[in-house]
């Protein structure tokens, strides 16, 4: 069964200090494309991390993303005294020297300053790292559980759009005898108009069997029959599929056009009309296939 590109995992763990959030989102693209945000507590293991994201999406444009959210008072951030001192004696000096007034609000000017906050960096725990690449691994079950999802609706709408197609060359077929009637009425027509004296009838005949030939439709039909057989093949086999289906609608995307480019005929035109619309909207959700 097929797979989307598209998915999502979310999972949350809480630690004695801090509650940690692991989020995955992925959308479709033509490779892995990979953005992280991640807290400088695990930047050490950002290695780690993508090399596991790398070996479970295989595709995608994927974003993953590590919240922390500190629980009590006992958070590791704190503001740095010594800076907000030294910025305080300082602006009231330039006020002095320079004849400025001095800020309003002291603590919303000073602590925008750099340094204002410092951060107390901790060493990563190795206990809190196990329950990190759990979640992680969670994330990406979650987000792997939703493209299977995804690639089941995927799969019936394929179903759908392709019988749709398949039930289109029925359609044509019904046209294919009176199409040849009228090509051949229309071009006796058009002769008894312009030629005024006996014709050779034989050689008119060969003519007209060379004509209808290059009419014939059934290659066409049969080729795209099969194409149409080979996408379906296609979306049962697996997921890592999705190249080859856009190969496979190329193939069918030609064999549509030239039952067009031939049909001569306004009711098998309008048909193909409808095949090239059944197309593109296949043609449109393979983009989000893995």
């Amino acid at each position: 069964m097929i797979q989307s590109m598209t998915g999502f995992g979310k999972v949350t763990a809480e630690l004695p200090s801090k509650k940690v959030t692991v989020e995955i989102k992925a959308l479709n693209s033509k490779q892995l494309d990979l953005s992280t945000r991640i807290p400088p507590v695990y930047k050490e293991k950002e290695m780690e991390m993508r090399s596991l994201l790398l070996q479970s999406l295989e595709r995608g444009k994927v974003e993953f993303n590590i919240f922390i959210e500190y629980i009590g008072k006992d958070i590791p951030t704190r503001i740095n005294f010594q800076a907000v001192e030294s910025y305080y004696h300082q602006i009231r000096e330039i006020s002095k020297t320079l004849g400025i007034a001095e800020p309003s609000d002291w603590y919303q000017s000073i602590l925008r300053l750099p340094e204002s906050i410092k951060s107390d960096m901790a060493e990563l725990d190795e206990s809190e790292w196990t329950v990190i690449q759990e979640i992680v691994k969670e994330a990406i079950r979650q987000l792997q559980e939703f493209r299977i999802q995804e690639g089941e609706m995927l799969f019936k709408l394929f179903e759908k759009k392709i019988g749709s197609i398949g039930q289109l060359i029925v359609e044509v077929e019904k046209y294919e005898g009176e199409r040849i009637e009228k090509v051949k009425a229309r071009i006796m027509e058009n002769l008894e108009k312009v030629v005024e004296k006996d014709y050779d009838k034989n050689r008119f005949e060969q003519e007209m069997i060379y004509y209808i030939e290059k009419l014939d439709i059934n290659e066409e039909k049969s080729r795209l029959r099969n194409h149409l057989n080979y996408f379906l093949k296609t979306i049962r086999e697996g997921n890592g599929q999705g190249k080859k289906l856009g190969f496979i609608a190329q193939e069918i995307g030609r064999e549509i056009n030239t039952l067009g480019s031939k049909s001569n005929h306004a009711e098998m035109q309008q048909i193909v009309v409808q095949m090239k619309d059944e197309l593109e909207q296949i043609k449109e959700q393979i983009l989000n296939v893995l």
